[in-house]
C-alpha cells in the first residue's frame, strides 16, 4: 500500500482538474446567486495561479464567461466580477492571451464600455489593457470599428483608471503611421495633454508615453505639440520639467524621447536649449553604471537617434560626461565587483547584456558618423577595435547589424582606414558577414567594404585577393536597389587605378549583359555608379582598346540609348566622360569616328546649356584631334567638314574659363 506521501502523480493532476471542472459547472447553475458566488470563487482561485488559469481556460470557462458578461439579464455585479476574472485569466501566459483572443473577447469588451456604470467600464478597461500590452494580440483589432477610438476618447474624463488604461492601450497599440493618424485625426493630443499634470503618477506617466509613440518619426504630430499649451504651459516646458533629475527615471526617459522626436520631426531646432541643455545631458545621464540595464539601452539607443543627422550635437554629446569612455562599460557587464544581491536580476541581465552592446554600437556609429576627431577618440578607447570585430561574428543578428554599423561609420575616415581597420584585419570578418547575410545587414556590411576598396586602403589587396568580385557581382543582382548600388560602387572603387588583370576578372565576372542591365536601372544611383565603373574600366589606352575591341559594340550602343533618353545632367555628364575615354584610346577612337550619329550627338552637346556637359562633349573632340597620335590630320579633315571648328571658335569666347580654355587647346591642334 502507498503511504500518503507517495500518491501517484496521475491522481493529483485528476484532483486539479476536477477542482477546475466544479468552478466550470458553476457557471452554469439555474441560481443566478450560485453563479456569482461561483464566479467570486473563480476569480479568487485564479489570481496567481497559472495553472489554475490554463486548467480552466481548456475547459471552457472563457465562452461562458463571455457569455454571462453579454447577458442584458445578468445583474452588474456579475458582469463586473466576469470582467475581472477574464482580466485575471488574461494576466497568464501568452498562450492564454491567444485563447482568449480567439473567443472573441476584445469585440465582447469594447462592447461592455458601452454600459453607463463605470464600475463596469473600468473592469472591462483593465482587461483590455491587459489583453492588448501583450505582444501576441493583433493591434489592429482596435481599429476595425470605427466608432470604438471616439468612445474610448470621450471615456477619458470619467476617473483616472479609465485615462490611465486608456492611454495605456493606445501607446500599446500605436505601431503604425495609419495608427498615428487615426488617433490624431480623433483629438489624441487635445484630450490627452491634459492629464500630463494629473495628479496620478500613473497617468501621466501613460499620457507621457502615448505622446513619444505619437510623435515618433511625425511631421503632423510634432509640428502640432510644439504649440500645445497645458495649464498655460508650452508642451515642450512640461517634457523639459519631467526630465528633471528628482523626477523617477522612466519619466525621465520617456520625456526625453518625445523631445528628441519633435526634434527629429523638425519641430525642434538642434540648437534649441531644451534639446542642448536638457535632452541630450538627461540622455547622456542615462547610459552611466548607476542605471539599470534598461534604462541604459534606452538612453544610448534614443541618444544615438536624436544626434544622427547632426554633427554639432555629436561634438557636444562626446564631450559630454566621458561619454566615450562610459560606453566602454557597455561591453564589461555585469561587472565582478556590481554586488551580486539580486540574483534574479543578475540572471535578467546576463541573458540581456548583448542589448547594451547592441546599443553601444548604435551610439558610437552615431558619435562618430561626421567628425574626425570623434572616430579617432572611438578607436583609441580600449579594445575598441577588437570589441567590433567580436560584435561582427556574435549570435544577435542584432549585435551584428549594430557592430557592422559602427564600422561603417569609422570607415568613413581615411587616417581610420589606413592605421586601426588595416592593423585589426577587419575586411575578414566583414566578408565573412556578408555571406548569407539577412539584406539589412548586407547593406551595411557592403557598404563599409566600399569605402574599405579605396585606392588608399591597405585593405584593398587582400580583399581583392579573397575572391571578393564574384560576391560582389552577385548583389548587383540583387532585387534591393540598395544592395545593387552598393555592389557597383564597391567595383567602381576596385577599378579605380587596377592593373589590366583586374579590370579584365571585373567584366569577365559581371559579365556585359549584366552591365548593360545595369546601365537602364530604374534607380538612377546604380546607373550613375554603373557609370562610374564602365569609365574606371576605361582609364589608361592600353585598357581602353582591349575593353573596347571586345566589347566596343556594346558600349557604343548603351552610351547612344542614355544620351538619347531621359536622365539628369549628371549621368549625361559621365556617359559624356566615358566616350572622352574612348576617344583617348589608340584603336579605340575609330568606334566614334566612324558613327556620324555619335558625332552628330557630340555636336549637340557641345551646344548645351549645360557648361559641364558643353566641357565634356568638348573633351571628346579634343582627344579626337590630337596631334600627336596616329591618322590625328585624317580626323581634323572629317571634322572640320562637319562644322566642329565653328563650334570651337564659338565656344572659345565663352563666358565660362574653363570651357573657353578647353575650347582653345583644342583649336591650336589645328594650328600646329
Amino acid at each position: 500500500a502507498l503511504s500518503a506521501a507517495e500518491t501517484p502523480v496521475k491522481s493529483r493532476c485528476r484532483e486539479v482538474t476536477a477542482t477546475s471542472r466544479h468552478y466550470v459547472d458553476r457557471l452554469f447553475d439555474p441560481d443566478p446567486q450560485k453563479v456569482l458566488q461561483g464566479v467570486i470563487d473563480m476569480k479568487n482561485a485564479v489570481i496567481g495561479n497559472n495553472k489554475q488559469k490554463a486548467n480552466l481556460i481548456v475547459l471552457g470557462a472563457v465562452p461562458r464567461l463571455l457569455y454571462l458578461l453579454q447577458q442584458s439579464s445578468s445583474s452588474l455585479e456579475l458582469r463586473t466580477e466576469c470582467a475581472v476574472v477574464l482580466g485575471s485569466l488574461a494576466m497568464g501566459t501568452e498562450n492564454n492571451i491567444k485563447s482568449l483572443v480567439d473567443c472573441h473577447i476584445i469585440p465582447a469588451l469594447l462592447q461592455g464600455l458601452l454600459c453607463p456604470d463605470l464600475i463596469f467600464i473600468e473592469a472591462c478597461l483593465r482587461c483590455l489593457r491587459t489583453v492588448f500590452i501583450s505582444p501576441v494580440t493583433p493591434v489592429q483589432l482596435l481599429y476595425t470599428d470605427s466608432t470604438v477610438i471616439p468612445h474610448l476618447m470621450s471615456l477619458l474624463s470619467r476617473s483616472q483608471r479609465t485615462q490611465e488604461y486608456i492611454t495605456q492601450i493606445f501607446s500599446h497599440c500605436c505601431k503604425t503611421p495609419e495608427h498615428q493618424t487615426v488617433l490624431f485625426n480623433h483629438g489624441a493630443i487635445q484630450n490627452i495633454a491634459p492629464l500630463l499634470i494629473s495628479p496620478s503618477y500613473k497617468v501621466r506617466m501613460q499620457a507621457l508615453k502615448c505622446f513619444s509613440v505619437l510623435a515618433y518619426e511625425n511631421t503632423q504630430v510634432s509640428m502640432t505639440l510644439v504649440n500645445v499649451l497645458v495649464d498655460g504651459e508650452l508642451l515642450s516646458q512640461v517634457f523639459v520639467r519631467m526630465m528633471q533629475r528628482d523626477q523617477p527615471i522612466e519619466m525621465q526617459l520617456t520625456a526625453a524621447k518625445c523631445l528628441t522626436y519633435m526634434c527629429r520631426a523638425g519641430a525642434i531646432r538642434t540648437d534649441d536649449s531644451c534639446i542642448v541643455l536638457k535632452t541630450l545631458p538627461c540622455l547622456v545621464r542615462m547610459c552611466s553604471k548607476e542605471h539599470l540595464l534598461e534604462e541604459r539601452v534606452e538612453g544610448a539607443e534614443t541618444l544615438a537617434y536624436l544626434m544622427e543627422p547632426d554633427v554639432e550635437l555629436q561634438r557636444i554629446a562626446s564631450t559630454t560626461d566621458h561619454l566615450v569612455a562610459m560606453l566602454a562599460d557597455y561591453f564589461k557587464y555585469p561587472s565582478s565587483v556590481s554586488a551580486i544581491t539580486d540574483i534574479k536580476r543578475l540572471d535578467h541581465d546576463l541573458k540581456h547584456a548583448h542589448e547594451l552592446r547592441q546599443a553601444a554600437f548604435k551610439l558610437y556609429a552615431s558619435l562618430g558618423s561626421n567628425d574626425e576627431d570623434i572616430r579617432k577618440k572611438i578607436t583609441e578607447t580600449e579594445n575598441m577595435m577588437d570589441r567590433i570585430v567580436s560584435g561582427l561574428s556574435e549570435s544577435s543578428i542584432k549585435v551584428r547589424l549594430a557592430a557592422v554599423r559602427c564600422l561603417h561609420s569609422l570607415s568613413r575616415s581615411v587616417q581610420q582606414l589606413r592605421t586601426s581597420f588595416h592593423d585589426h584585419a577587419v575586411w575578414k570578418p566583414l566578408m565573412k558577414l556578408l555571406q548569407n547575410a539577412p539584406d539589412e545587414v548586407l547593406v551595411m556590411a557592403s557598404s563599409t567594404l566600399c569605402n574599405l576598396l579605396l585606392e588608399f586602403s591597405p585593405s584593398k589587396e587582400p580583399i581583392l585577393e579573397s575572391g571578393v568580385i564574384e560576391l560582389l557581382c552577385s548583389l548587383t543582382q540583387s532585387d534591393s536597389p540598395a544592395l545593387r548600388v552598393n555592389g557597383i560602387w564597391a567595383l567602381m572603387n576596385m577599378a579605380f587605378q587596377a592593373d589590366q588583370k583586374v579590370k579584365v576578372e571585373i567584366v569577365r565576372c559581371l559579365g556585359t549583359e549584366q552591365l548593360f542591365r545595369l546601365l537602364s536601372d530604374p534607380d538612377t544611383n546604380v546607373l550613375m555608379k554603373t557609370l562610374g565603373l564602365l569609365r574606371n574600366l576605361l582609364s589608361t589606352r592600353p585598357h581602353i582598346d582591349q575593353i573596347m575591341s571586345s566589347h566596343g559594340k556594346q558600349i557604343m550602343q548603351a552610351v547612344t540609348l542614355i544620351l538619347e533618353a531621359e536622365h539628369n545632367i549628371e549621368v549625361k555628364e559621365q556617359t559624356l566622360c566615358i566616350l572622352a575615354n574612348i576617344a583617348d584610346g589608340n584603336s579605340a577612337k575609330e568606334l566614334i569616328m566612324t558613327n556620324d550619329d555619335m558625332l552628330q550627338k557630340i555636336k549637340y552637346y557641345m551646344g548645351h546649356s549645360n557648361v559641364k556637359l558643353q566641357l565634356a562633349a568638348t573633351f571628346c573632340i579634343s582627344n579626337l584631334i590630337w596631334n600627336e597620335e596616329d591618322g590625328s590630320q585624317e580626323r581634323q579633315d572629317k571634322l572640320r567638314e562637319m562644322g566642329f571648328v565653328d563650334i570651337l571658335h564659338k565656344l572659345s569666347q565663352a563666358s565660362d574659363p574653363n570651357l573657353s580654355d578647353r575650347a582653345k587647346t583644342a583649336m591650336q591642334q589645328y594650328l600646329a
